[in-house]
This record gives structure tokens, sequence and C-alpha cells, in this order.
């Protein structure tokens, strides 16, 4: 493998999702098997290197350097793939002392060495991202200590690939252990064979159904470790940075590229809804924005502002044409509301609590029980999982002991509207949900919902649930809601204070109508753009398939 090949295999994965960081995984699976760099017959075999190994193992333990135990050679569990001649599959324990630092009590450590904790080293590449000594990092519990070369390794499974090669001596918390060669090898040779993705799996195999799964003594010491000659160790080394030096230029011209994108796509879509953006204008506008949308939109991800922008133009009267005909909403005098910003002739803004058959109510406030013959009664997360503004009547649980007048009280009736009165996330704090009773539960709901029940005269529920999605409502809801305790919350009352632009009733129609014609055209796009980058994934699978076995073993398994 070589920087040119590397290259041509990018150029047919690039626009995979996780292209990159599978590359970088392939980089190492390559160097582990011996076929990123080419054997040289002048090496000396790892055969010989294993000989002068177990001569430095009896040195030490005649020295009193080590235990007699610890320089046994634990029986090697099967390895997974087959190496070069030159190379030996070996068992971990055989060329490494395992957890070699010795243990150290806070008020014992030298406050001038460096203290190391898994926070500070970059998962996935493993380099380090601060270097904090003694004296400047509060330490309460016991230390593990390591020398210049160890590997110093990450045994926790979030932190598998926290793996690097300490260039000063130190301590580190228990959860990285030192990895110390009996012999001097290369240790960045040893740091990326332990990052290696067979070896991953290997420890997060072991570590399946425990709480907090970390790499046991007992069991890293019996792992295969792939052991070249000493000399293909270090041009190993040098060909994995240069590659990886080559992945890192390829991500950050990629992550230049998609935010270059991002920054297009916002601002085509920010000439439709700009205030200075008169009738005149907008259909250019359009033009652009729909030419530029098949070049601009390529992620899943990248569909959320189109939606958001399509709801911005229903609510400004720019989505369908108004007709001059249709008379506006009536509403009494004191119904008219302020707003923050110019509304289409026909249009006007009312306040929320103007436009209700009946007066808000705030939920049923007892714990649901799960009794079985219970009434259903919707969870706070019915209003909040759904992204497309519907009720999840399937986020339900039951609850005894409600009579008839209290589930009139706290019923529901198709076309209601739930706003979430409090919640950790503010954007769900007053976001308004349909109730569509596709279940026919008859549910009543919690005390952390609002019910809001609309007169169908003045307002569509379909037009005042898409609204206060748009960001000109949605700005007016946040200024009502407050944080108390990590929480936020918004009541009935500044509810019915939030001005919605509403026009003619009929333009409502309309306009609900071509949302959802817009929105199910986003739905097949997206699907369309996950279907994509399904396809690149499982073509990136493939490629990278291929490259690692050969044609014997392709062969062999048809």
């Amino acid at each position: 493998m070589n920087a040119e090949r590397l290259l041509a295999l990018y150029e047919k994965v690039a626009e995979a999702p996780d292209a990159v960081p599978r590359l970088r995984r392939f980089v190492l699976d390559l160097a582990v098997r011996g076929k990123l760099v080419p054997q040289e017959a002048g090496d000396e075999p790892a055969s010989e290197l294993l000989k002068r190994i177990a001569a430095e193992k009896a040195r030490l333990v005649k020295a009193g350097e080590i235990r007699k135990k610890a320089a046994q050679n634990p029986k090697m569990v099967e390895p997974p793939h087959e190496l070069p001649s030159n190379w030996r599959w070996v068992s971990l324990g055989t060329v490494f002392l395992y957890d070699a630092g010795a243990k150290r009590e806070p008020k014992s450590l030298d406050p001038s060495l460096w203290l190391l904790e898994l926070e500070d080293i970059e998962k996935e590449t493993g380099r380090l991202v601060a270097r904090i000594s003694v004296a400047d990092r509060e330490s309460k519990s016991t230390k593990s200590e390591f020398q210049v070369g160890d590997i110093l390794y990450g045994k926790l499974r979030p932190y598998l690939t926290k793996v690097l090669v300490a260039d000063a001596p130190g301590y580190s918390t228990t959860e990285i252990v030192a990895i110390r060669p009996f012999l001097p090898l290369c240790s960045e040779y040893c740091a990326l064979a332990l990052k290696r993705p067979a070896f991953v799996d290997y420890v997060t195999r072991l570590g399946q159904g425990t709480k907090m799964p970390r790499l046991r003594t007992e069991d890293a010491v019996v792992s295969p470790f792939p052991l070249p000659p000493l000399a293909e160790q270090r041009r190993i080394v040098a060909k994995v940075e240069e590659l990886m030096a080559l992945l890192d230029r390829l991500e950050a011209a990629r992550t230049a590229r998609e935010a270059t994108r991002d920054r297009l796509t916002a601002a085509s879509l920010a000439r439709l809804t700009a205030h200075d953006t008169d009738a005149a204008d907008f259909p250019a506008h359009a033009r652009f924005a729909l030419a530029a949308l098949p070049a601009l939109t390529t992620r899943p991800d990248q569909i959320k502002p189109l939606r958001q922008t399509i709801l911005n133009l229903a609510v400004r009267g720019k989505l369908v044409e108004q007709d001059p005909t249709e008379e506006p909403i009536k509403l009494p005098q004191s119904g008219d509301g302020d707003g923050p910003e110019a509304l289409p002739s026909g249009w006007r803004f009312a306040r929320l609590g103007h436009l209700l058959a009946e007066n808000t109510r705030n939920g049923f406030s007892r714990r649901p029980d799960d009794a079985e013959n219970g009434v259903p009664i919707l969870r706070i997360s019915a209003g909040t999982v759904r992204q497309d503004g519907i009720v999840a009547e399937e986020e339900h649980k039951l609850i005894s002991g409600i009579d008839d007048a209290t589930r009139f009280q706290y019923g529901l009736q198709r076309g209601d509207l739930l706003a979430c009165r409090f919640n950790g996330n503010k954007a769900f704090v007053g976001r308004l949900t349909l109730f569509n009773d596709y279940l026919r539960l008859d549910p009543i709901y919690p005390d952390k919902l609002i019910r809001i029940r609309l007169d169908r005269r003045l307002a569509l529920p379909e037009f005042i649930r898409m609204a206060g999605e748009s960001d000109l409502v949605r700005g007016c809801i946040e200024v009502f809601c407050a944080t108390t305790v990590g929480n936020w919350g918004v009541s009935a009352s500044n509810l019915k204070e939030v001005p919605f632009p509403l026009p003619p009733l009929a333009e409502q129609h309309r306009i609900v109508a071509k949302v959802d014609a817009l929105m199910a055209l986003c739905d097949r796009l997206e699907a369309t753009l996950t279907t994509t980058d399904t396809t690149r994934a499982r073509l990136l699978e493939a490629l990278l398939h291929e490259a690692l076995t050969s044609a014997e073993e392709r062969e062999a398994a048809a």
C-alpha cells in the first residue's frame, strides 16, 4: 500500500459517511498483516527476536527484577489471520510485561512529573491533547507509574483506541496500563498494533454484558500479538505515519468542502426568507435555490434546513398565492396582536389565546401505575419523539382510578394540540404537536403537557402546529421560556400571548396542503440520500474486504 493506491481507493469511497475513519482502521489492519511494506530478506526474523527476548527474561528473573511467573509464556488464543513467514504470532504476555507500572499513593507522587488521565488522549488517533503535571492536577486516588518507552493503554472499552507511547516518565490513572516490552522493541509499532481493529474487537467481545467493561490482565496476556522483525517494525511505523498524515489532509479537505456546501445552502435558502426579498425578487431567488439544490444537498442531515425553510416561507405567505377575494379572519379588537414583522395583505397577527374554543388546560398530575385495565395516559415523550409534529400515541402508560368525569376533563379530541411546558431541552418547550387519534386509545394526558383546543372557524390546528415550528413563531415562544435547576419551562398563560401569523381560512387550507406535499418530497429525498449513504458504506466494506484478503482466500470463500 502506498499513497497513490490509498488515494485511488479514497476516490472510490470518498462520499461514504465514515470513509476516513474506516480507511485509518484499514491502514492499521494492513500494517499488522505484513501487507503495508515489503518484507526484506536481510531482516532478522521474529523467531530470532523471540530467542533474544527469552534470554532477556531469564536474565531479569535471575537478577530478581521480575518474578518467574511473569517470565512464563502464556498460551495464546487462536490468532485471527495468517502472517508473513518471517513474522510470528505470540501471546502478548510473551513479549510484554502487562500492567508494569508500580502503584503510587497521591502523597508519594513527584510534583514535577506528568500525571496522565484518559481525557488527555484523543480517541482513535492516540494523540496527546494535554500534558498536566502532578502539581497542577488534584489527585485523590492510587496512580500507576510509567517509564519512557512504555505503551500506555486505555483498558476501558470506550477508550480502547486511546494508546500512546510515553516520551517522559510519569503517572497515570489505573484505567491506563503501562505495557513494557521485555526487550526494546519499536514502541510506536506496538502502540498501533494495540489499536488494530482485530484487537479492539477481541477486547470488546470479552466485555459484552458488563456495565463498565475493561480488559482484564488474564485476558490481555493471552491475546495474540503480531510480531514482525524489528527492522520491519520501524518501516511499518514510518509508512503508517505517512498514510495517516495523508488521511488527515483528506479529512480536513472534506470537512472544509462540506462546511462550504452548508454555507452555500444556508445562503441560497436564506434569500428566500430575507426581510428585503420582495415579491419581485422572490421568483429569481427560488429558481436559484432549486437549481442549486441537487449539487448542495448530498447528506441526509442537509434536509433539515430545507424543511425549516419551507415552514418559514409558509408563515410569511410566500408558499402559495394569496386570493384578494378571500376575507381576512375576523377577530375581536383585543385579538389583533402585534407581531415581529409585516405580513401579506389579508393576513394578521393573532395571539394564541384569542384563537381558542375553550381555555387551555394542564394535564392530569397523578403518576401512572401500569394497572392491567387502566386508562391510557400519554407520556411526556409523546409530544417530543416524532419529527413530523404528530403526537406519538404509542408513547403511553396505563393508570387506574380514572372516572368518566376525569376522563372527560383530561381527554383529547382529534385536532387538539399539546404543548410541552417543562423539559430539559429548550427546543421541546412550547413545541406544539397535533393529536390525530390514529390508535383510537381515547387517552388522557399528563401534567407536563398543555392541551390547546382551537376555534376552527378561526384557525386550523394543522396550520397553527406548523406555524409554531417556524423561526418567526418559535422565536416568540422562546422569549417566554425560563430555566429552573437545569430545566426549561413555559406557562400556558405565556403561550396564549404568543402572536401567530393568521391568513384567511381558505389560504390556511392551501398552505397546509402545500407544506404536506413538500414535506413528503423532503421525506423521499432524505430516504434517497440515506440509501445512497448505505450503498456507499457497503461499497467501502467490499473494497476493504477485497484489499485485505488474497485471491485464494476469496476463491475459497466463494
